[in-house]
């Protein structure tokens, strides 16, 4: 078994999820792990955890979101205040059962947001949202841009 930087707390040092989180105030009277943070701060991360991908095509304006573990129903997308994409929804925590023995807790839960304000070009009355294996893809089509034409020289007559 191979130590590590962090007191030697990996128990694989090729396996990146064995590595508890280092603390450098551990053992001062006060608590500032993680496992300290109150639960409804802990849910706070939720919202900035939730990944968002904006692509631009020729076509469209593509936003992929990943929401493991979340249903369908559970995600609202809307276009507020004629401009604004508004992705949410709400991971739940899983029930804990009295038996239970909780080693660790990693997986965020809690309601997440996130709004994106819309450029002059898109389409918002056809957006188009779906899901699949975690994934939310939302498309916003774009208008077409008007083809810019070559100035023509005129001839003056006269």
């Amino acid at each position: 078994m191979a130590l590590s930087l962090f007191g030697g707390r990996r128990s694989n040092v090729y396996d990146p999820f064995s590595l508890d989180i280092w603390d450098p105030l551990e053992g001062f009277p006060f608590n500032t792990s993680v496992a300290g943070i109150p639960s409804s701060a802990r849910e706070t991360v939720a919202i900035a955890n939730t990944r968002i991908d904006w692509r631009e095509t020729p076509e469209a304006h593509v936003f992929k979101a990943d929401l493991p573990g979340i249903k369908k129903e559970e995600v609202k997308v809307e276009v507020e205040d004629g401009r604004v994409l508004h992705i949410s929804g709400e991971r739940n925590l899983e029930k804990e059962e009295k038996n239970d023995t909780w080693h660790r807790v990693e997986r965020s839960s809690g309601k997440f947001l996130r709004r994106f304000r819309l450029p002059e070009n898109a389409k918002v009355d056809q957006v188009k949202a779906s899901m699949e294996n975690g994934v939310l893809t939302v498309i916003v089509p774009k208008e077409e841009e008007k083809k810019k034409t070559e100035a023509k020289t005129i001839e003056i007559s006269g």
